[in-house]
């Protein structure tokens, strides 16, 4: 004996064992992998695309933007009307709606811009009011923005104020978007629909169940119409941005620890336009800015029932949750 030893092969079955670990773990990986690799491609090539001027691209004279009197609405309307295009802004009737005309003809003086002021509630007719302001022009370029948020626990909302966001937020949205697109495909025109939706769709989100569940309606909404104008030149997505700088996050019911984080780190109303026209033509939904991109790619891999027990579970324990418990009736 020299004290040296010799390398003891593995055994066939060893072997054999091995490639089948190999094999299931690739098999398990690659949905991972295909969701992750399509997901970033998609959203990386809307983060390079060149900004589509709607103008030129549907050879549209008018657009529409709802919830246009402040925030991302207001943006959107200086986008639009940089582009050339006339705007018809529809926004609750008050000052805000009054000074953004007043700036937007100022700052375009060879435009046109009309005010719709009314209010996305159950009992108005609020669609007779579009109709009449946009009766003798061809609108091709929709942005259904306009939403506000019901925070707090469902059992401390009146019922009264949950059926308004759910107006505002949904059945305002179907209306104009039903109005339009059938005028377009009658008329044989091309243009677009978008919608201003939001993550809080695709995730549990207890203190503003109505908003989460709006926003998901929203979306799926989007994607359905999208496939089924896309054939006639006709672009429909929704977009989720991360928190915006605005009026939306005053004057909720609740305080909301959440909310007020994420709010935190919001952009300007101005760095949304560009990236919202990004999307149109090329996509069904496309999420905006990191905190919508990592919730996203943190929660996907979780089934719903999961995630939902998960945060049943630990929801008593968060400091929102005993906050607003103790105010329950």
């Amino acid at each position: 004996m020299d004290g040296s030893c010799e390398a003891v092969p593995p055994s066939a079955g060893e072997g054999y064992s091995g490639t089948i670990l190999v094999t299931l773990l690739s098999v398990l990986a690659f949905p991972t992998m295909f969701w992750l690799s399509s997901y970033l491609y998609c959203e990386l090539c809307m983060m390079f695309r060149s900004v589509p001027d709607l103008k030129k691209r549907y050879d549209a004279t008018w657009a529409l933007v709802t919830g246009g009197g402040t925030g991302i609405g207001k943006a959107l309307s200086f986008k639009l009307a940089s582009q050339g295009l006339n705007v018809v802004v529809v926004s609750l009737d008050d000052d805000f709606l009054k000074k953004t005309i007043e700036e937007l003809k100022e700052a375009y003086p060879g435009l046109e811009f009309r005010a719709v002021g009314c209010a996305f509630s159950p009992g108005v007719d609020y669609m007779k009011e579009i109709v009449k302001a946009t009766k003798d022009i061809s609108v091709q370029v929709v942005f259904n923005n306009a939403g506000f948020m019901v925070t707090g626990f469902l059992d401390q909302a009146p019922v009264g104020k949950l059926l308004a966001n759910m107006e505002c937020n949904a059945t305002a949205c179907l209306n104009v978007t039903h109005h339009f697109v059938s005028t377009l495909v009658k008329e044989k025109k091309k243009g677009c629909v978008v919608f201003t939706s939001s993550v809080a769709g695709f995730i549990p989100t207890p203190f503003a169940a109505m908003y989460a569940s709006t926003k998901a309606f929203v979306s799926q909404f989007a994607s359905c119409v999208h496939i089924e104008t896309a054939s006639l030149g006709i672009d429909v997505c929704a977009v989720h941005p991360s928190p915006v700088a605005s009026n939306f996050y005053n004057n909720l019911d609740h305080k909301v620890e959440m909310i007020e984080a994420a709010a935190k780190n919001a952009v300007k109303p101005s760095a949304l336009p560009d990236e919202i026209f990004r999307a149109i033509g090329y996509c069904a939904l496309r999420d905006i800015g990191g905190l919508a991109l990592g919730t996203r790619m943190g929660t996907f891999f979780l089934p719903f029932n999961l995630f939902a027990r998960l945060f049943a579970v630990a929801a008593p324990y968060m400091p929102d949750w005993k906050a607003h418990n103790k105010t329950r009736q």
